[in-house]
């Protein structure tokens, strides 16, 4: 898959954002589409890229390599549901000789759960060693209800068979109010992942993307589900980091290290070390802002030119700007983003 490209003069010189935070961590969205609807992610009728819009796998591997050549140490392949992707296993194999020469140090993936049972042990002989994989609820019906068209069994089946294949499984779950919400559900995921010896993250559900309901009758606030829970449990602080934005205690009754996602109650922007590639090679330097460099256009006219991709990376990193602009608002006409989450990548 790899195609040979000019030597850039600028190579190993790392990308380095107008505030000096430097990009180290990639998210690349392999495909918009999913297999299921959750309610908090898109509308249950949705309009899909045309392929022709996609990148192909040979050139998602020609950009990824390319912001690896710049420092990137940490590339997390999602979507949509990433799996569901035709081939993506070869771009997951192909990815991996940068885990083998040791420029990359991590190549990992987020995952609805429902195809993992069939591609957990070849992730992991392609070099993944951890993932992430969505649950926001154990209750059947209530899994049914915010997935739209998800079955808890195969998810379920999906986590147990990565934890086979000697994957680290972090859960995560999307904090949701109302009468399809999991507030009450909080601690039975901690539980869960507790005994099968997973991480957990919880949460804030983000405004991007037309949803098909009000994003204020979804809204829990982290801060008030962290409150309840210090009520009930030990919480320790933790300086582990992963790279994302995730904020981390230990339980310690559980012995659980529970994260914490809070775009809403407090944003994630001051170490900010990370961009998102979409599947139509649009580079996204910030989640909550709409600015974005073409790279499918560069790519596509340039190939593998090192020097030209350089210059084109260099570009798109000076206009990362310091913070994102998310607000939740009930009865706000809009989002505050209009893309899908499915489209920029989880």
């Amino acid at each position: 898959m790899p195609a040979a490209g000019s030597t850039s003069r600028v190579e190993g010189r790392p990308l380095v954002d107008p505030f000096g935070r430097a990009i180290t961590y990639l998210r690349v969205s392999v495909t918009d589409r999913c297999d299921f609807r959750c309610v908090y992610c898109m509308a249950e009728d949705m309009t899909f890229l045309p392929k022709a819009e996609v990148l192909s796998l040979e050139e998602i591997d020609r950009l990824a390599s390319a912001f690896i050549r710049r420092g990137t140490r940490k590339i997390r392949l999602t979507g949509g549901e990433p799996l569901v992707r035709r081939g993506i296993m070869d771009l997951v194999s192909s990815l991996g000789r940068h885990l083998a020469s040791g420029a990359l140090e991590e190549l990992t993936l987020t995952s609805n759960g429902s195809q993992m049972a069939r591609f957990a042990e070849p992730l992991f002989a392609a070099g993944v060693r951890r993932v992430n994989i969505s649950l926001d609820t154990l209750d059947a019906d209530r899994f049914a209800r915010i997935t739209r068209w998800g079955r808890l069994p195969q998810v379920l089946d999906g986590i147990a068979a990565a934890k086979a294949a000697g994957l680290k499984v972090k859960l995560n779950a999307v904090a949701l109010a109302g009468p399809d919400g999991n507030a009450d559900e909080i601690e039975a995921l901690m539980e869960f992942a507790a005994r099968e010896g997973h991480d957990l993250t919880l949460i804030e559900t983000m405004p991007l993307g037309e949803i098909d309901q009000d994003r204020m009758d979804q809204y829990l606030p982290l801060s008030r589900v962290r409150a309840d829970l210090a009520r009930r449990f030990t919480l320790t602080d933790l300086p582990h980091r992963t790279g994302g934005p995730a904020r981390y205690v230990r339980v310690e009754e559980l012995g659980l290290q529970l994260g914490f996602i809070t775009p809403l109650t407090h944003n994630f922007c001051e170490s900010c070390n990370r961009v998102r590639l979409t599947a139509t090679g649009q580079l996204f330097m910030c989640l909550g802002q709409d600015d974005q460099a073409d790279l499918k256009a560069v790519v596509r006219r340039v190939g593998s030119d090192a020097a030209a991709l350089d210059a084109a990376l260099d570009a798109a990193i000076a206009r990362k700007p310091k913070g994102h602009d998310f607000v939740i608002e009930r009865r706000a006409a809009r989002p505050a983003v209009a893309r899908h989450m499915s489209l920029t990548g989880g």
